[in-house]
């Protein structure tokens, strides 16, 4: 991958020093270069580099300025700075923008190697958190399907498809819109498998999905009734302690 960089510097020495170590990287595309924060800007608004070596101080608007600027407009992601000076003072404002990268006048050619090895581990970061983001979590994927053992089959079932689930005996009632099963599993094993949906212990025999709780009703002694949205309305009884959670988590 090409890496698209800027520099914007007022100074011609310390520009033309800059350009010549970063002609010798090969994997690196120069864009034209700015000598004050107001051509920075308007400059990357026409060319989007990838990196900008920008000086921190430059006639008119600062490098941190025009930085700061840079970052509030770009909604697609800023671009990676890596800040250049002769004073190291302005190391903490250069880091305030998450700068990658900070480099000292005039430039120590090993120093600069540095900046650029740090440079590429975070666009191959970068990269990866795009990867890891775009690609389904298999785990997620699995979890879409649940698979019940109910004596004589292997039933597959979408979680959502669940109102809730109560122990009988030593069976698990396992009760959707149309039908009910009747599974070896126990109601921990099935919470288990159902983690990351909306499922809730209201009592220590019941789990419900919260996605087909129609109302809840105060009964006792800070307990209450969850009545579900499937045709029986079925009532699930909720603890005292369980009461208390349900409608925090239904922001009541």
């Amino acid at each position: 991958m090409k890496i698209r960089a800027m520099i914007a510097e007022d100074e011609l020495m310390a520009r033309k020093e800059l350009l010549y170590l970063l002609k010798e990287e090969k994997d690196v595309v120069l864009s034209p270069h700015a000598e004050t924060g107001e051509q920075l800007i308007e400059l990357y608004s026409e060319h989007q580099p990838d990196l900008i070596f920008l000086d921190v101080e430059m006639p008119g608007l600062t490098g941190i300025e025009a930085a700061n600027y840079i970052v509030e407009q770009s909604e697609g992601g800023a671009p990676m700075f890596v800040f250049t000076t002769a004073y190291d003072e302005y190391a903490l404002d250069a880091f305030e923008i998450e700068a990658v990268d900070y480099l000292l006048k005039p430039y120590d050619e090993i120093r600069f190697q540095k900046a650029m090895t740090r440079i590429r581990k975070h666009i191959q970061q970068a990269e990866s958190d795009t990867e890891q983001a775009d690609k389904p979590d298999k785990e997620q994927q699995a979890a879409s399907k649940l698979l019940v053992d109910d004596g004589e089959r292997l039933v597959v079932l979408s979680p959502d498809s669940i109102y809730y689930a109560v122990p009988n005996k030593r069976m698990l009632e396992i009760h959707t819109e149309d039908y009910m099963l009747m599974s070896r599993m126990t109601l921990q094993e099935l919470e288990d498998k159902l983690s990351g949906h909306s499922f809730f212990r209201t009592h220590r025999s019941y789990l419900v999905n919260l996605n087909h709780v129609l109302e809840i009703t105060p009964w006792f002694n800070g307990t209450s009734n969850v009545t579900l949205k499937d045709e029986h309305r079925s009532k699930i009884p909720v603890s005292r302690s369980a009461s208390k959670v349900i409608l925090k988590t239904f922001k009541i």
